[in-house]
């Protein structure tokens, strides 16, 4: 049990307030980890953190911005001394106000280019940022383990007939830029893993599936029916998984990808 061990590292998780993200510091912390919870809000960070108990720390920070973020690790290493794991976790995934309007909008023929965009800014730049700023702490010091968070959705294509009612109409498309820039994340997963893999940096990626979140029943039978499991994940499903990438247990693993998914793709 040694190898699953946390006990006296430092680790820093990226969109730590979110459902996953929350999970990713509850189960660092459960396995002895000392955590610094990330995200854009610092009053809910420090709440987060003050959840966990102990020494955890909440930090604001934006993982677009340069500035933040080379604040972020003066203030990490400077109550810390070091930083022992990086979790890429924030990201954004496209969300339609009008329902009316969504449906049409998340078509790929009528897609905002500033969607686009801001995905990119967001889960492809963000990752880049975090990486080469707190992971560069990493590469000082010769140790680290770096963990992207993908999607099943940066490895297989987006099933639209999920998204489609009981009535058969299309509520929603899965619009490109969340596929796309998941798959961006695990090609820089490779890169980077194949860069400082002599600085003793490790970097991975795990690859989640969908997680049931009050969806609508139509949606959440759907998806259910395509995992070999018959069910969506919850976010502890998750935990053990960013364990094991975290330490030791994984210490020979770098450039991999840890598909979770209930056997979605699998078929």
């Amino acid at each position: 049990m040694e190898l699953f061990s946390l006990s006296g590292k430092i680790a820093v998780v990226t969109g730590a307030c979110g459902l996953l993200g929350k999970s990713h510091c509850e189960a660092l912390a459960e396995a002895g980890a000392l955590v610094v919870a990330a995200d854009l809000e610092e009053g809910r960070c420090v709440r987060v953190a003050e959840e966990l108990g102990g020494q955890h720390m909440g930090l604001g920070v934006d993982v677009t911005d340069i500035n933040s973020l080379q604040g972020a690790r003066e203030r990490i290493v400077s109550r810390y001394g070091r930083i022992d794991v990086l979790v890429n976790n924030a990201a954004i995934n496209d969300k339609f106000e009008d329902p009316v309007l969504g449906a049409r909008q998340s078509m790929f023929e009528h897609y905002p280019l500033e969607m686009w965009n801001r995905s990119w800014q967001v889960n492809v730049s963000g990752v880049f940022l975090c990486s080469q700023i707190l992971g560069g702490v990493m590469a000082e010091q010769g140790s680290g383990s770096i963990i992207n968070i993908s999607s099943t959705y940066g490895v297989v294509a987006p099933d639209q007939r999920i998204y489609r009612n009981e009535a058969g109409e299309q509520t929603f498309y899965k619009s490109p830029a969340y596929p796309v820039t998941k798959s961006a994340v695990i090609g820089f997963t490779r890169f980077l893993a194949a860069y400082w893999g002599h600085r003793g940096v490790r970097v991975n990626t795990l690859s989640p599936g969908g997680v049931e979140n009050s969806q609508d029943a139509f949606f959440v039978g759907n998806y259910s029916s395509k995992t070999l499991l018959g069910r969506m994940a919850t976010p502890v499903d998750y935990k053990g998984a960013i364990v094991f990438l975290a330490g030791d247990a994984s210490a020979y693993m770098t450039g991999g990808n840890l598909i979770v998914d209930g056997g979605w793709t699998a078929i």
